[in-house]
Parts: C-alpha cells; structure tokens; sequence
C-alpha cells in the first residue's frame, strides 16, 4: 500500500513549472503575501520543494562522473550535462537537440538509463501505464561516440543494456528478447507466453507489495538472464470502469484478495547465445513468495529469496544456473513479518553481493534494532557490523577493496538521517553528514563522492557534492536554492515545530506542528491532525516543510499536527510490530493520545480538531474516529481500506497473519462493524479506478453506515486512480473541498471557498 499519487498527476508537475515562472500580480518585498488559494498553495508547494541541484543523476565513468539534465536558461530546451568532480568541471553531453530519427520533430522521452560503458543512453519514451508503477513504452538507443539515435524497440514494458554495452535486453508480450546492437538481429528467449503466463513481467500485487517493476536481471558476465515467470491463471479477477463514453468499458485485473489463491511464480535462467532455459526448483512444498534474485560475484552463481505465505520465514539459496542444483545459505524466522525492502525510505534490498569477493550482507532486525549483518557465501555469519539501539534504514556503497561500507542510519536521532562509513569487521565507525537534519545519498559505484540532499526545519532543501577522502570534505554546492530564498523574503512561512509527549500508557512520541503565523499562545486554535500510521512508514522528520495546502491552512488559522505513531518504522522492532495481526488498534490509540494531550494545551480548542489522511491514512483516519468516537469532531477519508478481508493478500497477511487463524483480529480491525460509533462529520473520497485500494471498501461502509442509521459524505472521482484525483483541476477541486470541510465544521467564522467561481486554471 502507498501513498502515491496517480500517474495521471504527473501532468501536475508539468504545470507547475509553468505556473513558478508566473509572478504574483501587485508582489512588495516589504509585505510578506498570504496565500490566497488552494492554486497558489500549491505552487507554494513547488516553490518550497526547491528545483536546484542536478535531476535524473546516472553515475558514469565507473563512478568518476555523473550525468544529469538540466533545462537551458537561455534556449529553454532540455539538456543532458556530465560533471567531474575530481576537477569541478560541468559540460554539455549530448551537444545538440534530440530529434525523432528521421524528422525535425523534438524527441520527448521519460528517462533513461547508460549502459555499463557509458558509451549508450537508453531513453524511454511513448510511455502508457498499465499499473501504478509500471508500463508499455518505446526504447530508443544514443550512441555517445556516434551522436546517433534510433528507435531500438517498441511496445516493451521494460529494457536494458546489457552489462558490456552490446546486447538489449527487453519484455514485451510476455515474453523476454534480446538485440545486438552491432547487427540488429532479434534474439526471443521465451515463447511460453499467453493469457495467464507472464515472462519478465510481474503481476499487480508482486509489482505493487515486493516494489519492483522489471522482473529480470542480466547475469554480470553478460550471458544469461534471470527472469520471474508469473502464472495468475488462479487469481480471482476485479473489474473497474470510469463510467466513460455510452457503453463503459470495464478493466480487468487479476487481485487475489486476503486468503484467495495467489500467483504462482518461478525463476527462470535464460542462456543468451544458446536460447536455453532453465528453470530453478526451491524444492519448497509450502505456497511462498520469491520476492527477490541475485547474481552474486560468481557469474554462475544466482541467489533467490524465498517468503513463506506468512511472510516470516525467509531463506535464502544458491543456484548453480548452469546444472540447477541449489543450497540453502541461510534463514531467518520472525514473530511478526520480515521485510526484504522499504518503501518509504525508497529502498528496494536488504541484500548486497558486492562484485570481488564472496560475502554478502543482510540488513536485520533479529536483535530488535535494523542492522548489517555479514556473511560467507557458505552461509557462515562472520559478524554483525553495526549494532545499537538505532537503525541501518540502508546501504549506500560497499568499498570492497578498503573493506568500507557506507551506510545510513537513525543514530543521531530517529528524525534524522545521516551517512556513516565502517569496516566490515565494524571497527573504526565514523559520521559522514555534520549537519543536522535529514540527509538522502546518491553515492557513486566508487564510493569516492556522494551527492548530499538535506535539509531541517530550520534550513530548506540543499544540494552538496563530498569527497569520502579522508574525513569528507565538500567538493561544491550543487543547488542552494536561492529561488526558496526569495520566496521566504516576500511569503508567509511557518516551519514544522518538533515536539515529543508520553501517552496514558508510558509511551514517547514524536510529533511536528505548523503553527499559523503570528501565533499567539493565548488563542484557541483547532487541529487538523494529518496521518498515514502505516506499518513501516514514517512522517515526522527534522525536515524542512514544504506542503503548501499546509501552510495554506495554517494560514487559515489551524495547527497541522502529525504523528509518528506505533507501527511506524525507525523505532526499534517492538515499536513497529506492537500492530501485528492487530491493525488499527494502536494506531488510532496514538492518533486519540495525541488529540486529547492537544486538547490539554492552552492554545488548543480541544472541541475542533479534525483527522485527515490517504490510503491506510484513510483507514487510520475512519478506524480512529469509530473506535475514539468524540475525540475528532471531522474525519476526511480519501481512497481508504475499510475492511481488510477486501485488500491485497501480500501486504495484509505480511501485518495480520492468515484469515483463518486471526478472523478474530480481522472482524477487530473492520470499520464496518463500528459504524453505530460514529460521531461528527465523516467526508469519503474516492476513485472508480483504484484499482490499489477498490472503491468496495467505501461503498461497503456507507452501506454499513446508512444501515446503522447515520451518515457521512461522499465525493467521487470516476476516472480517478488511487489518491482520487486524476488531473490538476480535480486535484485543486478536492483540496478545496477538504478545506471546505474543515472550514465549515472547526474554524469558527469561516468562510467557505466558491468552489463554482470563476477561476482560471491550468489545463491538465
């Protein structure tokens, strides 16, 4: 489950470029401007995220250089530059402006990716989403040394260069290929593709709840490819419409729900040259996950994850690709659930297997904290390299030749993000990252430098280049974000104020709060308290505050709270899995603790304080209100789980078991039998083309809602995926309705927005 935007949104993006370049009409630098609609707090949104710093970064060269696209602040075209640290040096790479082969016709693509060489760019373009994450596009291949383009494949979901730069490796249909770039010839190496079987391509809920899109990867050596075969034959299907056109045509999605059958999925090995392929035997007799592959510094060698249905036994074996026979390696068994990614920190592996040497690394949390375990390819744990009541959130490089790894961790604080190097034995530790705040790494294959993005509460978004030598030592600012500067000098601003209590039951937590300007502590203000409080995930930061429909509230005169709740993630092992088979529970506990310890502020009305949020946010929301009724006086609930016996089968028995053994804990974390509970104003959004979170989970609560005899509004969004809005008009649209809510029910005196004014707006 994510907090994502629909891919429909990312026109808002677009628009919003353009929007930042248009002045505020009547602008005085001696008066700082409040925001004066929700269009405007969204491009305050844009302003305060701050675009400096280097986009779609690709470390080349063996990571001595970087690439990274920029847009010509005198042509306004887009360009693609490389920069050498070593002697501070940025240059135009690609010399001239793309165009379709063939035509004067601008090239527009989505990204791209180098090969292993740098001698190739492969750009996608033409892209059409399918699933949230995922999508049929065209690929076309840039010769550096040639300073040519040609399309190279059409209609594929995925394709790569292969690690020496001569073959393509791609999906399409179903099935995997490959093309020689020096010949061009075509190459299949699956034929077994149809209605139900897929190759190299993941199904909704592997792709959506293990977090990958390509399902294949090259062998190192560059001669075979290891691939997922998907069989859904089994999985019970969901259709959706978005109620378009006379006849609605209806979308259908193979979702197998909590207890239904799952996919079925093996990993196949691919020989490039001969076409053969082999497909490996877990030798497992239970129904598990294969969540993750890979190949090892033996070329011959592939390691594959395996997940019992519970997802609290993994094991990890090798793979012989060339007879098939395997070996287990090891395994790790959990009371809860054990993670192989995270989401929310962006981190798609726990395992590392550096090139050079024949250990590898697992990042655990068997001692009760997240940390960096060391292994042999014999399956031997040779030491545990980082221990402490903190957390390793993720590897960022592995020096293998100085026996370095470079990591990031909560040590200073669990807001806080900082990069850390130590040897493998875990002797000599040291910190990387002085200064305060929360710091996200984009360290070269090298580990010689490292682009730094951080920021704090109290210092916006900033981008920094370091060398690892010696202590660190900052090589240049990459984007300081002057244009946030200027935004600040003439725009009302209020940070996010960090502050902690303890529940009724002993509990610390942390919290932020964006206070409205000129706040005046002898006031009473109301709350709109803002949640996800999903397992894993992780809201307050010592970060700087960039939502600008939050600024635009307290502008309005509310505090924005938000929580970081049990269940959440960075605490500790006991923290996040106190929720296991038992979601909602402590969840709203903290969401109702941290209204009523609101409440006993002075500066707060504990008599109009509202909870808000998105996808589990939305369930969290819903679930607080019924199970704490008279705490929150508005709930707003957009794309929410109402009953999670109607969601997904990896992510919800990963948190509450199997239905069978737990029905208990399941009927406990339904909102649709609490619906008598209900107090104050409930507002329901949601989409006819979720198809993450399915609009049958509100449709089932007003139902249970109307049965009990109360009521709640809806607002509904046909073509709408998951997060509702679809374009940037329905986005303005719903942020206004939300304060329209709030407006009319907390703040006393409010005016309500005309949301059929006359406004002028952007087309989507």
């Amino acid at each position: 489950m994510s907090r994502a935007l629909p891919s429909a949104l990312r026109a808002v993006m677009a628009v919003l470029v353009v929007m930042m370049a248009t002045p505020v009409a009547g602008q005085q630098a001696a008066q700082r401007q409040r925001l004066g609609s929700i269009e405007e707090a969204i491009r305050a949104g844009s302003a305060l995220s701050g675009r400096a710093g280097p986009r779609s970064v690709n470390w080349i060269d063996e990571g001595a250089r970087f690439s990274f696209t920029t847009v010509n602040p005198t042509t306004r075209q887009p360009e693609i530059r490389r920069y050498d640290p070593a002697r501070q040096r940025d240059e135009l790479l690609v010399d001239r402006p793309l165009t379709l082969p063939g035509t004067d016709e601008p090239f527009r693509y989505d990204e791209f990716t180098f090969g292993a060489d740098s001698r190739f760019l492969l750009f996608q373009s033409n892209f059409r989403p399918i699933y949230r994450h995922s999508g049929i596009a065209d690929f076309y291949l840039y010769s550096l040394e040639g300073d040519t383009i040609r399309r190279a494949v059409t209609d594929a979901r995925t394709a790569e260069l292969s690690p020496n730069g001569s073959l393509i490796g791609y999906e399409r249909g179903g099935d995997l290929y490959v093309i020689e770039l020096a010949s061009g010839r075509e190459r299949r190496l699956t034929d077994s593709a149809n209605d139900t079987i897929f190759n190299g391509v993941f199904d909704w809920v592997y792709e959506e709840e293990f977090g990958l899109v390509q399902a294949w990867a090259w062998s190192p050596d560059n001669r075979r490819i290891a691939f997922w075969q998907t069989e859904e034959g089994g999985v019970p299907f969901v259709q959706l419409t978005d109620y378009g056109e006379q006849h609605p045509e209806w979308v259908h999605i193979a979702y197998p729900k909590v207890g239904d059958h799952n996919p079925v999925v093996r990993i196949g090995v691919a020989d490039v040259g001969t076409g053969q392929v082999r497909f490996l035997d877990t030798g497992l007799a239970e129904e598990h996950y294969i969540p993750r592959i890979y190949w090892t510094s033996d070329p011959n060698t592939l390691a594959v994850v395996t997940l019992n249905r519970l997802q609290n036994h993994l094991r990890l074996f090798f793979f012989d690709v060339r007879t098939g026979e395997r070996r287990q390696v090891m395994e790790e068994r959990s009371e809860a659930w054990i993670d192989v990614f995270d989401f929310f920190a962006g981190i798609d592996h726990f395992f590392y297997f550096p090139e050079g040497i024949r250990e590898f690394f697992w990042i655990s949390d068997r001692d009760g904290w997240q940390h960096i375990y060391r292994y042999a390819y014999d399956g031997r744990l040779l030491n545990q390299v980082t221990s402490g009541d903190w957390v390793v959130t993720r590897v960022e490089g592995i020096d293998v030749d100085d026996r370095t790894i470079y990591y990031v961790s909560t040590e200073r604080s669990p807001l806080e993000r900082h990069l850390y190097s130590i040897r493998f034995d875990g002797s000599r530790k040291r910190r990387l990252t002085q200064q305060a705040g929360t710091h996200s790494i984009d360290m070269s294959p090298s580990t010689d430098w490292y682009i730094d993005t951080w920021s704090s509460t109290t210092q916006h978004r900033t981008v920094e280049l370091w060398s690892t030598e010696g202590n660190g030592r900052r090589v240049a600012v990459l984007g300081a974000n002057n244009e946030i500067d200027r935004w600040l000098e003439t725009h009302e601003y209020s940070p996010l104020e960090l502050f902690s209590f303890t529940t009724s039951d002993g509990q610390r937590l942390d919290g932020g709060m964006i206070k409205p300007p000129g706040f005046d502590p002898g006031r009473r203000y109301p709350v709109v308290l803002t949640v996800y409080g999903g397992p894993g995930s992780q809201d307050v930061y010592n970060a700087f505050e960039s939502t600008g429909w939050h600024q635009y509230l307290a502008q309005q005169g509310y505090l924005v709270v938000s929580l970081n709740n049990r269940g959440n993630g960075n605490y500790g092992r006991d923290f996040m899995e106190i929720v296991y088979e038992d979601l909602g529970r402590w969840e709203s506990n903290d969401f109702a603790e941290a209204a009523r310890w609101l409440g006993r502020q002075t500066y707060v009305d504990a008599e109009r304080i509202a909870i808000h949020g998105t996808s589990y946010g939305g369930y969290a929301a819903i679930y607080t209100m019924l199970a704490h009724p008279g705490v929150f006086s508005v709930g707003i609930a957009n794309s929410p789980v109402t009953d999670w016996r109607l969601y997904d089968t990896i992510y919800t028995e990963r948190y509450m078991g199997l239905l069978g053994p737990n029905a208990e804990g399941y009927a406990r974390a339904s909102t649709l039998n609490k619906v008598d509970r209900l107090e104050g104003h409930l507002l329901l959004i949601h989409s006819a083309m979720d198809e993450n979170v399915h609009p049958q989970n509100t449709m089932q609560l007003l139902t249970a809602l109307t049965s009990a005899g109360k009521d709640a509004e809806l607002r509904f969004y046909p073509p709408g995926a998951h997060g509702a809005a679809y374009d940037f008009a329905s986005y303005v649209t719903m942020l206004e309705v939300y304060t329209n809510t709030l407006c009319e029910n907390i703040l006393p005196g409010c005016q309500p927005l005309d949301l059929n004014a006359d406004q002028t707006r952007p087309a989507s």
